[in-house]
């Protein structure tokens, strides 16, 4: 890991970076782990994208734009983030979408065995992915939720792959990838690692730990905006012998020769499907720009000293909350949550003051610490107003009780 800058280095490191975004006057933004804000370059490139690339030149701009190749441009840039080698990642689709690839993939790599193991902290949609690829399979699999704690006791010669998410997304617990990829390995077993709130928050090395497949979202830390595309990675030397289930245009060994028979791509590209957003994609790209100038070892330390002074502070001010996530910031995120009996009323109530975080069921409130545009002024200011909420009970109001589609 490199060396940390120093403490006024990364004064001016995270002051630099703050200026890259967009950010409303008198707004607290606490939610990156959910939905990161946007950047000055990814507003700026998607008119770009749409005036002079799509208004101007037509559908010539996937050649003289290069929009045929911002899935791999893209992935290339993720790479760098979670320690994988360029061109095993690529950029397409959803998480939902690339999870059900790589499990698909992964189980036709382990014979005779039946289980995929993931735990009861694992993001709902993961497991509904399980499921339905379970019903499409026959029935012949089984998917095996275990307590995060017993994940690596759970690990047998039963166990085709592990499914896990590395950061709870309720609590911000987590895993130790290291240790729970070479526990599988040791068993025969394949790995997925879903790194939907680690990408951007702290170091990834999937080289190094030899993880088999990865799959993570563009739009929480690396801030690409609502619905930004995914991305997933192959260990290399996996991604030239995979037969994909998910067939698709462009996952082709040659999408322009319209051959009526599938022949996959070899390596990363095998997992793109259909026509990539061009649009998104490009937001995402921009994005992206912002992690040149930054080191993720300074992001982590950051974030742990922001998170440690949330915590500190809400101690001290709210006695009414419940710490729910693990105290040793080595064992979680970029994130932490409390508990509240009344936590959905309490956030609204927050966010109608100008701190937006946002709310789990059945009573948790998360706050997320994304350095790149978080100050520790702001991690000061937002729990002095957490603190007036609760004392003044301003939550206690019936249009802060009524629940949005969205939480």
């Amino acid at each position: 890991m490199p060396d940390l800058a120093d403490g006024s280095a990364l004064d001016g490191i995270f002051a630099a970076t703050r200026e890259q975004f967009y950010l409303p006057d008198g707004v607290i933004y606490l939610d990156g782990n959910s939905l990161g804000p946007m950047t000055h370059a990814s507003r700026e490139r998607v008119a770009t994208e749409t005036g002079a690339h799509w208004g101007e030149q037509l559908i010539k701009a996937w050649n003289t734009a290069g929009w045929i190749d911002l899935p791999a441009q893209v992935g290339d840039r993720i790479a760098k983030l979670i320690g994988a080698p360029a061109g095993t990642v690529t950029s397409v689709d959803s998480t939902s979408v690339n999870l059900f690839k790589v499990l698909t993939a992964a189980l036709q790599l382990v014979e005779e065995r039946t289980v995929i193991l993931s735990d009861s902290g694992n993001f709902p949609t993961d497991l509904y992915v399980a499921q339905g690829v379970i019903r499409l399979l026959g029935g012949e699999f089984e998917l095996r939720v275990v307590e995060p704690e017993g994940v690596a006791e759970a690990i047998d010669d039963s166990v085709a792959v592990l499914m896990l998410t590395q950061v709870d997304y309720r609590t911000g617990r987590l895993h130790d990838m290291a240790r729970l990829t070479e526990r599988a390995h040791a068993s025969g077993a394949i790995t997925i690692w879903d790194l939907a709130h680690s990408v951007g928050a702290l170091p990834v090395d999937l080289t190094g730990v030899r993880a088999d497949f990865a799959i993570g979202c563009g739009y929480k830390y690396l801030n690409g905006g609502p619905g930004a595309p995914s991305f997933v990675y192959i260990r290399p030397d996996l991604a030239e012998e995979l037969q994909p289930v998910l067939c698709g245009w462009l996952g082709h060994a040659e999408p322009f020769a319209f051959d009526s028979e599938y022949r996959p791509a070899r390596g990363i590209d095998c997992m793109c499907v259909g026509t990539p957003p061009v649009l998104s994609l490009a937001a995402l790209d921009a994005a992206l720009e912002v992690w040149d100038s930054v080191d993720i070892a300074d992001v982590r330390a950051r974030s742990i000293e922001l998170s440690e002074l949330f915590i500190a502070e809400v101690e001290a001010r709210c006695p009414d909350l419940d710490f729910a996530s693990p105290r040793n910031p080595d064992s979680r995120g970029s994130q932490v949550s409390f508990r509240h009996p009344e936590g959905y009323a309490v956030m609204q109530a927050l966010i109608g003051q100008g701190v937006i975080g946002d709310f789990r069921t059945p009573d948790l409130m998360r706050f997320g610490f994304a350095p790149l545009y978080v100050r520790p002024e702001d991690v000061r200011r937002a729990t002095e107003i957490l603190g007036t909420v609760l004392a003044e009970r301003l939550w206690d109001r019936p249009e802060f009780r009524q629940k949005n589609k969205v939480t």
